[in-house]
């Protein structure tokens, strides 16, 4: 992580520079705007802190500047001035927060990770299917039950998988023949009463409520019920 420091206060930009890198935030500093507008330029950053009261160029036309071309980066107003006035001219020119001097170097860093974690996309929860205490992650080609973890063969999890994602619907000898083996071979039928058995020893052999049954003509499902 990249955080580029405005601070004219020596004293203080090194004891934030310092922190920081212990904190794992590779951090660059300038002590007036001109110079941090060089280094701005350089590379790209994650995050930006801007004290308003600095030479050449103040904090606040830095935050405008940095916006007029990155709308995304965060930048935080670390500030003396606690008037409403300064507060809203930083979020006027967008700025994403403003920590008044003086502040605990761990609440700048509070700071930090809540705008890191904004940015942060939210990953997509893996799919995942309970019947009952039986718990399926596609994904992951991983089966528990009550907490159990089962070993299923390839041919066992697509079936298991198949009869689950149906809802407690009965499914055809013919349509499990289509979806898991995509009849590939003469005595499906067989075949399929097999991996029943094979299902129903690892699923439902060792646990009071039995999910796996037949519907005699119509096919198998899977249900607590």
């Amino acid at each position: 992580m990249q955080a580029l420091l405005l601070e004219d206060d020596a004293v203080l930009s090194s004891e934030i520079t310092l922190f920081l890198e212990s904190k794992s935030i590779k951090t660059d500093k300038a002590e007036d705007g001109e110079k941090f507008l060089d280094i701005f330029s350089t590379k790209p950053y994650d995050i930006f802190l801007l004290d308003i009261n600095v030479p050449k160029i103040n904090g606040l036309d830095i935050c405008k500047t940095i916006r007029e071309t990155n709308s995304e980066t965060p930048i935080i107003i670390i500030s003396a001035y606690d008037d409403i006035e300064e507060k809203k001219e930083a979020f006027l020119r967008a700025a994403d927060d403003y920590l008044v001097k003086p502040f605990l170097l761990e609440e700048l860093l509070l700071r930090i990770n809540s705008q890191m974690r904004r940015l942060t996309p939210k990953t997509e929860e893996k799919e995942k299917i309970v019947v009952d205490d039986l718990i399926i992650y596609p994904e992951d080609s991983k089966v528990f039950r009550s907490g159990e973890e089962i070993s299923l063969t390839v041919k066992e999890f697509q079936l298991l998988v198949l009869l689950a994602r149906a809802n407690g619907r009965t499914l055809s000898k013919q349509y499990i023949s289509d979806e898991v083996w995509k009849n590939q071979f003469q005595s499906t039928n067989n075949a399929i009463e097999v991996y029943i058995n094979f299902l129903r020893k690892k699923i439902d052999k060792n646990f009071k409520t039995k999910l796996i049954h037949t519907r005699p003509g119509f096919g198998y499902y899977l249900s607590p019920l």
